[in-house]
């Protein structure tokens, strides 16, 4: 087995360092905070280059306006989802009108096949009933593995969080960073819609004739997998159709229930 490359190792650890400085800069002299979402992608797709940024999105509503956005202004930046084979029939109906609509290709990422079924056959296909423990397995298997392996393609990570959303997410930047799984190259992630209101949002979808998830007709606000989506009833939080059996849940805060672990804080840095 030939000796490992040091200088080559070396070469590359240069390059994510001069990178990482270079992310930081553009976080300490730009202000995000008062951009308007489409200059951020414009901006993004200029200053990052449209084939190293990815706009990861569930095709709700925020994620939609903003492919509006990106395909009106020719920016050809990259359009992903995540499939976690457990989506229901309407999100797969939807992705291909999206698709039609905006003349486009989704990147569609799905989860390793093994890891599902080595899951599943320990667990039980519905473990996310027996404690959050194994919900956030579930998510980590379905969603955040399939996006930490999109995000070793990109230098930016564009997403629809919105401030109003939750609790937790009230606090959301603009503009922060978050570590490649396995590396410690820093990849900018960029909320560009993160002081839109639930109002806002629905004024320029209905502006500009965005199309619209059909589950939306159906009460529901937040749009995951089936089961662990249901639509939510007057005066609900807007995640409350969310994994809505920890509701309740003497041992868990609504908040903490309520994220899959692709947003949460401890991810960024």
């Amino acid at each position: 087995m030939p000796a490992p490359d040091s200088s080559a190792q070396k070469r590359d650890d240069d390059a994510i360092d001069r990178h990482n400085v270079h992310i930081i800069k553009l976080l300490k002299d730009i202000d995000f905070e008062s951009m308007e979402a489409d200059k951020t992608l414009e901006w993004a797709a200029e200053s990052i280059g449209a084939g190293r940024v990815v706009l990861n999105t569930s095709l709700q509503m925020a994620g939609v306006a903003m492919i509006h956005m990106a395909t009106n202004a020719g920016l050809g930046i990259r359009i992903a989802t995540l499939d976690t084979l457990r989506l229901p029939p309407e999100t797969y109906s939807f992705l291909h009108e999206i698709e039609e609509r905006y003349g486009i290709n989704i990147e569609v990422c799905t989860p390793d096949a093994e890891k599902v079924d080595r899951m599943v056959r320990r667990f039980g296909e519905f473990l996310f009933f027996d404690g959050k423990h194994l919900q956030d397995h579930c998510c980590k298997v379905r969603k955040t593995d399939p996006n930490n392996e999109l995000l070793k393609t990109a230098d930016c990570w564009i997403s629809g969080l919105r401030r109003d959303q939750s609790t937790l997410r009230e606090q959301t930047p603009k503009a922060t960073s978050v570590t490649e799984h396995g590396s410690k190259r820093r990849i900018l992630k960029l909320n560009p819609m993160a002081d839109w209101t639930q109002e806002r949002l629905q004024s320029y979808v209905d502006e500009h004739d965005i199309p619209q998830h059909p589950l939306y007709a159906q009460g529901y606000q937040s749009i995951g997998c089936v089961i662990c989506s249901t639509p939510t009833l007057s005066g609900e939080d807007a995640r409350a159709g969310r994994w809505r059996w920890f509701n309740n849940s003497d041992e868990l805060s609504a908040e903490d229930a309520k994220e899959c672990g692709l947003h949460i804080p401890m991810y960024n840095i």
